[in-house]
């Protein structure tokens, strides 16, 4: 019996600043909890039993926050803490996110002699007033810079993050900050329609009417011109937000949108064994509070019926270029799925691409994804 493929997240929190749009959590000034916080997310990995003897870790990815701000040392011992409990030899992928101007050139090289393969550059946007207005603290000096020194360190499977449809940013703005981005030679690149998340200071702003967002029509041309500009520049779409130059997909997201099984540390931190969705506490004092109380950090789970992963199969497989595998629904689902793309022919069918094994959207339907994914479920 073949082994499933799974990958492990680990949340480190720590920022120098707080942008207005991020719900992610974060922590501002909070750096003196750095070592407490290391000796904690250890103590949760020697805690935590897999229970299955049929799991195959193959990424890893350490998110935040910035972790790329944090000592290589401290990065060490947590690579070393997770092979004491995995089998990490068959790992083609360890993710390390970083900032712009927050990742000191003997960071990246030491992080590369780690292991560490692959790098994803939080660059937003490379405007002056746009960066000012989401409250990052990066120069466009500071990214050339950092995607330099990065490829100086060895990387060469370097993502860049991109954000559009943000309030003042005009589409010749877009247009420069993307060719600017591809003209570096990366391999993949993210692009993101800022969204207003709850509990976030741009929330506040666009309730009180302080800020006014992008209507959907501008977001949607911004869109459809970033689609073809970057297929032009030989980049292959292969989810909604993310484009890739060949073979050089990020495969730890791919755990998550085929509903594969991911191990999560850290506060804030979700993971999904195979069977039970699982989140730990949101408070980095909590977390290490329950750690030290020799306690489990996690808030809560979920456990998913088979109704609820087929249709979780469907709402994330329908926003990747594969599609919906229809062959991984089980057959007792199987009829409602095929009724529930009956039904939505009639509205949604000019975007569908529906064969034997899969179920896609066309280049253009990936702008109607969410929608049509919320239509789909059974």
């Amino acid at each position: 019996m073949s082994k499933q493929k799974a990958g492990i997240y680990i949340h480190i929190p720590f920022c120098t600043i707080k942008c207005i749009y991020c719900d992610f959590y974060s922590l501002e000034n909070r750096q003196d909890s750095i070592p407490i916080f290391f000796k904690s997310i250890l103590k949760e990995i020697d805690q935590f039993e897999v229970g299955n003897n049929n799991i195959d870790i193959d990424t890893i990815f350490i998110g935040g926050g910035t972790p790329s701000l944090i000592s290589p040392d401290l990065i060490e011992k947590l690579l070393i803490k997770l092979s004491d409990h995995y089998n990490l030899e068959d790992v083609e992928e360890i993710t390390i996110e970083a900032n712009p101007g927050e990742a000191p050139s003997d960071n990246l090289k030491a992080f590369y002699d780690l292991g560490i393969n692959r790098i994803s550059i939080g660059v937003q946007s490379l405007q002056k007033e746009i960066l000012k207005f989401l409250s990052r603290n990066h120069s466009s000096e500071d990214v050339f810079n950092t995607i330099k020194n990065a490829k100086k360190a060895g990387f060469n499977n370097i993502n860049c993050d991109l954000i559009f449809n943000i309030p003042g940013q005009q589409k010749s703005m877009w247009k420069d900050d993307l060719n600017s981005i591809i003209e570096l030679d990366i391999k993949h690149i993210s692009c993101y329609s800022l969204i207003v998340e709850k509990n976030t200071k741009l929330f506040q702003l666009v309730n009180k009417k302080t800020v006014m967002m992008p209507n959907d029509d501008k977001s949607a041309e911004i869109y459809k011109w970033t689609q073809d500009q970057l297929k032009d520049k030989n980049f292959i779409q292969y989810e909604v937000s993310n484009w890739a130059k060949s073979d050089s997909e990020c495969i730890h997201n791919m755990h998550y949108w085929k509903i594969e099984p991911y191990f999560a540390f850290g506060p804030s931190a979700h993971g999904f064994d195979g069977k039970k969705r699982y989140w730990n506490v949101r408070s980095l004092d909590g977390y290490i509070k329950s750690i030290e109380n020799n306690k489990s950090p996690i808030e809560s789970s979920e456990l998913l019926s088979k109704k609820d992963i087929v249709n979780e199969l469907i709402g994330f497989g329908i926003r990747t270029r594969k599609g919906v595998e229809l062959n991984k629904i089980p057959n007792s689902f199987k009829q409602s799925v095929y009724n529930s793309i009956k039904s939505n022919h009639k509205k949604w069918g000019k975007y569908f691409i529906l064969n034997k094994d899969n179920l896609k959207l066309s280049k253009r339907g990936f702008c109607f994804a969410d929608a049509i994914a919320i239509d789909l479920l059974i």
